[in-house]
């Protein structure tokens, strides 16, 4: 049974799982606002799926910020970069079709190739339009073990308002094990570049 978080929340992955955790999918979902929308898709489904003419999608972008002990950055997952340079972190991608059952917004981590000088992977998520978080709810970030696709954690993001963008959660090294940190902290930008005086405080 997944465990679900609540803001600030930290856990250990492997006792969720458990189980030591190597591979892992980061999923991130959220739909149109009824009032914005007039209908709801599932995960990403709706915001895609509405057509290209209409009000009723929005362009909103997963990241992951590796950072080390001094929490400095040492890589970015995002749209520009779907690898990461090392390959333990990897984004599948925009799904802009709504097609296909499940996450549409999902970075694949492996924990046993991510280096050993990263302490933390810092998850975000932004619009690039500029759309804000008013036409956006039920939104959500959970992790899955990839081994058996079976959800560990999953934290629900009530959160609606002018921002533009959302400091999710991270996954970080404490202790010889890997934890997982519900932030959930507002912000504002269209990529992860513009985020980051916001998401250093959480490295």
């Amino acid at each position: 049974m997944a465990v679900s978080l609540q803001k600030g929340q930290k856990i250990s992955l492997s006792k969720e799982a458990g189980g030591t955790l190597t591979q892992i999918k980061m999923g991130l979902g959220w739909d149109v606002a009824q009032s914005s929308s007039g209908k709801k898709g599932g995960f990403l489904g709706g915001l895609f799926s509405g057509g290209a003419g209409g009000g009723d999608s929005i362009d909103l972008d997963a990241s992951c910020i590796m950072f080390d002990s001094n929490k400095q950055p040492v890589d970015a997952i995002w749209f520009g970069q779907l690898n990461s340079k090392d390959g333990s972190i990897t984004h599948t991608g925009d799904n802009r079709t709504g097609a296909g059952d499940g996450d549409d917004e999902v970075i694949n981590v492996d924990l046993s190739r991510v280096p050993a000088n990263v302490q933390s992977l810092v998850f975000t998520v932004n619009s690039f339009t500029g759309q804000t978080f008013e036409t956006v709810e039920n939104a959500f970030c959970r992790i899955v073990n990839a081994s058996n696709n079976q959800e560990v954690a999953r934290y629900n993001l009530s959160s609606q308002g002018s921002h533009t963008a959302m400091i999710m959660a991270k996954v970080y090294r404490h202790n010889g094990e890997w934890k997982m940190h519900a932030i959930g902290e507002i912000a504002s930008g269209r990529t992860f570049q513009d985020l980051m005086p916001a998401i250093m405080p959480h490295a």
